[in-house]
This record gives structure tokens, sequence and C-alpha cells, in this order.
């Protein structure tokens, strides 16, 4: 994975099973890529290490702060893209239903068997 979010260090605010997938919500991210991330949910599949698929929430630079200050961007083996730019990717509750659907589209999974778990 080509743009993985180097983390150095974050704080778990949430924890998702979503299928055969654990999602980790992150904030109070230090990163050590040059990106200032707000938030990034990580997608862990059953039995590996490493995560599949990043949704994360990065702050907009300033020169193109217009149409928000946030991004949201994936990161994935297939591909890295900006999906969205707005102020509200900011916010941890908007942020964490965009990410989980994101994920749950974007890795096959059924949407109805997502639990909440902190």
């Amino acid at each position: 994975m080509q743009e993985r979010p180097i983390i150095k260090t974050a704080i778990p605010k949430r924890r998702y099973q979503a299928g055969r997938h654990a999602a980790s919500l992150l904030g109070e991210i230090e990163s050590g890529d040059g990106r200032s991330y707000r938030y990034i949910c990580a997608f862990v599949a059953q039995g590996q290490a490493e995560p599949v698929l990043y949704v994360c929430s990065e702050q907009t630079p300033p020169a193109e702060r217009a149409d928000g200050a946030y991004r949201l961007r994936v990161v994935s083996e297939a591909m890295t893209e900006t999906l969205d730019t707005d102020d509200g990717w900011g916010d941890l509750d908007r942020f964490a239903d965009q990410a989980l659907k994101v994920g749950v589209q974007m890795l096959g999974l059924p949407e109805s068997g997502i639990v909440r778990l902190l």
C-alpha cells in the first residue's frame, strides 16, 4: 500500500466489528508522513495484523479550504483517492458514519453486520 498513513501515536476513539473485519477509529494522531489527520478509520481483516483499508479525515491545505476544512480520503492496495472535501469530516460522529459506509462498500461487507464495540 503506497500511501498508507504512517501513524506514530493515536488514541482509539471507537472500535467496530464489520463482518470479518475489525474497524478502529483513531483520533489525536501524530503522523510521520507529513499529513495532518483528524481521524483515521482502519479496517483489518480477521486473522491479519495490517489494515487492508484506511478511511482518513485530513486537514485541507489552507489554499484549498474554500470547499471545506477536511478531506475524506481512502487508501487501499488498489487505490488512493480523495472522495470529498467538507467541514463536516472534522466531526467524530459524521466521520464515523461515513467511514463505515465507505469501508463496508469497498470491502463488500454486509451493512447490517456493523457492531460498535467501544
